[in-house]
């Protein structure tokens, strides 16, 4: 378990077989398999280092990811997730670029094995990692940057209800280019009087 000072931090949150967690030092054979096995279904939207996917996702490549994340944590700059579904991991939320006071404020990234892909569990991992920021992490906005292109990814956010709000040109640099972003975003008071995004989730599904 990751020690932080980030308020609310560490934590583990569930809903039915959906559960967030901090990543242990154990995961890296569970992480290294689920992203070598999406290498087409992620590579297009990520920016990564530099070098071949395999290598880039071993499980000695995860050794350097978990401590970078647990640094990160501990001094409050980010919340990272383990997705698991029914025990397994198979994907991954953060919270992430966390700033306090007049801000309280952070940017959501995920993703999702794709072959649990559409059953729900990113939209519902994001629901209860945005009610927990909302809650315990004291935030007041998240917000979600996507390529416009990445239709999978804009659903997770839209079935939500975030709001597009911004279009960012040239705005990260992925798969060999500056790529354009959709921004996203939700405040607390959008989701406040609904009984929190997971309300709103379990709503829409409904």
């Amino acid at each position: 378990m990751m020690l932080g000072s980030t308020p609310g931090w560490p934590a583990v949150l569930a809903d039915g077989p959906v559960l967030l967690r901090p990543y242990k030092r154990g995961d890296a054979r569970a992480w290294s398999e689920v992203r070598i096995a999406n290498q087409k279904w992620l590579a297009p939207w990520e920016s990564s280092p530099p070098g071949p996917w395999a290598e880039m996702n071993s499980t000695r490549a995860y050794a350097y990811v978990y401590q970078d994340m647990k640094r990160s944590a501990r001094r409050g700059e980010s919340m990272p997730f383990a997705v698991c579904l029914e025990g397994r991991l198979v994907g991954h939320i953060n919270l992430g670029n966390i700033v306090r006071r007049a801000f309280s404020s952070a940017y959501a990234g995920y993703w999702v094995d794709a072959r649990v892909a559409g059953r729900g569990v990113i939209p519902t991992a994001l629901a209860l990692a945005v009610d927990h920021a909302f809650g315990p992490g004291g935030l007041h906005r998240i917000e979600v940057n996507i390529r416009p292109e990445n239709r999978p990814s804009r659903r997770v956010v839209e079935k939500l209800g975030f709001r597009e709000e911004a279009y960012h040109q040239r705005y990260m640099h992925i798969d060999g280019g500056w790529r354009d972003h959709l921004g996203y975003a939700l405040t607390s008071e959008e989701v406040a009087a609904e009984g929190g995004l997971l309300a709103r989730w379990r709503r829409v599904r409904a």
